[in-house]
């Protein structure tokens, strides 16, 4: 649950050379913005890295209104603020190269936020709701192909067998595997790593939706190799892939070891971590499965969220027609 917001909602002040002066905000606004994040977290059920894309979005817009009146906002200067200051904020972010898609989680963070000062009877400015979202360009996912996902995991399986190596197998095994999202591959502990006797995963995603997940019995075997050779000691309850140092492993390594895939097995620039939890869902959809079943693997709340999948299959059936059919 994130409780940072008396550290993280300081604003520094800009134009200073070597440490920067700190002027925290209105105590009533500091106490708003809290309680509006532990909503999101506990009622709304967000996702972690959501409330912080939110905290931030927030934060950056009252440092541009601190900037704008020449001090510290408080409550009474937000329920004062007219939509030409709104689009103020989003112009500025546009020119700091901000792309669409943020800036319209930005007007969505901002939305939310002034919806909750309304509702708990803390101030009422729409103003906000005057400004359009962003047009964002619609994109399907990138998977890599059935051929190039049979190389990654087959160069991961012949890596040094080093315990590193076996994590990092066992780490895309299920990410391909089983479609999880690196964040919940990471965050699997001891006690619930699948084995020879439970080959069904128990995963917590996206807006804590639970799910089941069945791990083939080579991610199993991959996992087991990692845990018998890892060197630091693992307890039930202890996160169970660990780093060099035998801290919690970071993202950043799983995408350092596929970005050194895709020049040694020359994958597309699309290949990453999430691409193969793409791969997994549209390799599924080409071999029959129902979208029904992909979206409750994967996780999704909605249904049209998996399918953007069919989308990926028609234009790899198009590819086929174009490269195959004698008219075409």
């Amino acid at each position: 649950m994130i409780r940072s917001t008396n550290a993280i909602f300081t604003i520094l002040k800009p134009g200073l050379d070597g440490p920067a002066d700190e002027l925290p905000l209105d105590q009533d606004l500091q106490a708003a913005a809290s309680g509006w994040l532990d909503y999101l977290t506990c009622e709304r059920g967000h996702a972690t890295k959501t409330c912080e894309a939110y905290e931030r979005d927030l934060r950056q817009f009252l440092i541009f209104l601190r900037t704008k009146l020449g001090r510290t906002p408080c409550l009474t200067d937000l329920q004062r603020l007219e939509t030409r200051v709104f689009r103020a904020f989003m112009a500025a972010r546009r020119r700091n190269g901000i792309t669409s898609r943020s800036l319209a989680r930005s007007l969505a963070a901002l939305r939310s936020f002034f919806r909750w000062l309304e509702a708990q009877n803390i101030l009422k400015n729409r103003a906000i709701l005057q400004l359009s979202m962003p047009k964002i360009p619609h994109s399907v996912p990138k998977p890599i192909t059935i051929e190039k996902a049979a190389d990654v995991m087959a160069a991961a399986s012949n890596a040094e067998l080093d315990w590193i190596g076996a994590r990092d197998t066992a780490v895309l095994l299920l990410l391909y595997g089983a479609g999880l999202r690196i964040s919940e591959a990471l965050s699997i502990t001891l006690k619930d790593a699948p084995t020879p006797h439970r080959d069904v995963l128990r995963i917590i995603g996206k807006g804590h939706k639970e799910r089941l997940v069945p791990i083939l019995s080579l991610t199993i075997d991959a996992i087991n190799t990692y845990i018998t050779i890892c060197p630091y000691p693992l307890e039930p309850d202890d996160i169970l892939f660990r780093g060099a140092k035998g801290g919690p492993l970071s993202p950043r390594i799983i995408q350092l070891v596929i970005a050194n895939m895709r020049e040694t097995l020359g994958l597309p620039t699309s290949a990453t971590p999430h691409a193969l939890r793409h791969s997994f869902a549209t390799h599924l959809l080409t071999s029959g499965a129902d979208l029904r079943q992909i979206q409750e693997l994967l996780g999704h709340s909605s249904l049209s969220t998996t399918q953007v999948y069919t989308e990926v299959e028609r234009d790899r059936l198009l590819e086929i027609y174009d490269a195959a059919h004698p008219r075409a």
